[in-house]
């Protein structure tokens, strides 16, 4: 057990949709733990996990884990698959309906924007206040104050209400003093949903020093490239299930089944005939993965019922944010546009450069004289770059481009 940060036994917890979780007195959890057999044969499903009733939902179930100190784990999973919630149960917040968890070593946690500060109080004054909910002294967190201060970049709003603070200056200043006061054990949940990107580079670089510092990390997120960077095993949840938990490379993988057998895919066809009818995206893997750096190409099929004066077609490939990442158009400069039917557009791009990340289109379809837009559509033919044995770095991030060549059009 020495070895063994946080061990969990058949973790399960059942939540009735619509109610919440009451604050109880010392009187209440000790009427409680008379009355739990009773309640528990009322509220507990079969043991073959079926929900008592449609009003019950079980958000974990059965989740068994060894987690060793010094580790940094992932856990990914679409949303709702109970990933929230395994952290709350291991921060304490929530209790477990059924199962165990036994935690060896101090806690830090950042689950959500602000967890724990009081909006009434000052920045300065909420540090010294999470300080102490992490157990330590006063000296020591006198000890990281500039620093946690400076890392936050809020300065010149230390002694301000955090009620006044924007989203950003509440989960930077959150951040700074979660990963600065040197818990033993750090529990991340989607800090790099909030902020800028400079700020998520921050984060992640600071997260990549915790680890190198042999301190316990558990990190949720979408951001599979930040999941692949920073953590060596990841844990993969499906519907409250533990379905993988292994090593990262083959977890990511594993998510990206899951991820595809519900997801639209690379490939639409609509049943009209005018706008876009079809489009698709040729990726260089099955499953719509593609290879960072091969040829990527683009099929559209666009229909007009009658003639259109000037044509213009574009698209751009967006990140999962609905960040823009490349911008690729088309516009009328021979025949394309001259007939009314379809046109069959292919865009070839020899040699993206395109960081690793789930992206998806928006295409643009307008009449150049008219300055009239005809169509937009937005997140269609969905896929993924990936980047395996590739040199990855943490300033890169899912929506940069490091180089694009011209792209080159073909016209049907």
């Amino acid at each position: 057990m020495s070895g063994v940060a946080i061990r969990i036994e058949n973790l399960s917890k059942l939540y009735r949709i619509g109610q919440r979780e009451p604050y109880r007195t010392l009187c209440d959890t000790l009427t409680q733990a008379f009355t739990a057999p009773f309640r528990r044969i009322k509220q507990i499903s079969n043991s073959d996990g079926r929900k008592p009733n449609s009003d019950f939902i079980w958000a974990l179930k059965n989740i068994s884990l060894d987690i060793k100190h010094g580790e940094v784990i992932g856990i990914i999973g679409r949303n709702g698959a109970g990933k929230s919630t395994l952290l709350k149960i291991l921060s304490r917040i929530t209790e477990p309906t059924e199962g165990y968890a036994e935690i060896h070593g101090r806690v830090g946690s950042l689950l959500e924007v602000g967890t724990g500060f009081h909006p009434e109080l000052t920045g300065r004054e909420n540090i010294y206040l999470n300080g102490a909910i992490l157990g330590m002294r006063k000296a020591e967190i006198e000890r990281k104050f500039d620093e946690i201060v400076a890392f936050a970049e809020v300065e010149k709003f230390i002694d301000t209400p955090v009620k006044h603070y924007s989203s950003g200056m509440y989960v930077r200043l959150a951040f700074a003093v979660a990963a600065h006061l040197e818990p033993e054990i750090l529990l991340v949940d989607e800090v790099l949903a909030v902020g800028d990107v400079g700020f998520q580079k921050k984060c992640l670089g600071k997260m990549g020093e915790v680890a190198k510092q042999g301190r316990t990390v558990l990190f949720v997120s979408h951001n599979l490239q930040a999941v692949s960077t920073l953590t060596g095993n990841c844990f993969v949840l499906n519907n409250g299930y533990l379905s993988f938990s292994g090593d990262t490379y083959f977890a990511l993988r594993h998510y990206r089944g899951i991820w595809n057998n519900t997801n639209e895919g690379a490939y639409i066809e609509n049943g009209k005939s005018t706008g876009l009818v079809r489009a698709k995206v040729n990726t260089s893997e099955p499953n719509n993965i593609h290879r960072w750096g091969e040829p990527l190409i683009f099929e559209f099929e666009i229909g007009f019922d009658k003639k259109p004066k000037s044509g213009a077609f574009s698209f751009q490939i967006v990140d999962e944010q609905a960040r823009p990442v490349v911008h690729l158009w088309l516009y009328d400069s021979e025949n394309p546009w001259s007939r009314a039917g379809k046109v069959s557009l292919r865009c070839i791009l020899k040699n993206p450069k395109i960081y690793m990340g789930r992206y998806h289109l928006i295409t643009h379809l307008a009449d150049r004289s008219l300055m009239e837009k005809m169509e937009t559509l937005e997140g269609i033919c969905s896929f993924e770059i990936i980047m395996e044995g590739i040199q990855r770095e943490y300033g890169w991030f899912p929506g940069a481009c490091t180089y694009l060549e011209d792209p080159s059009w073909e016209v049907a």
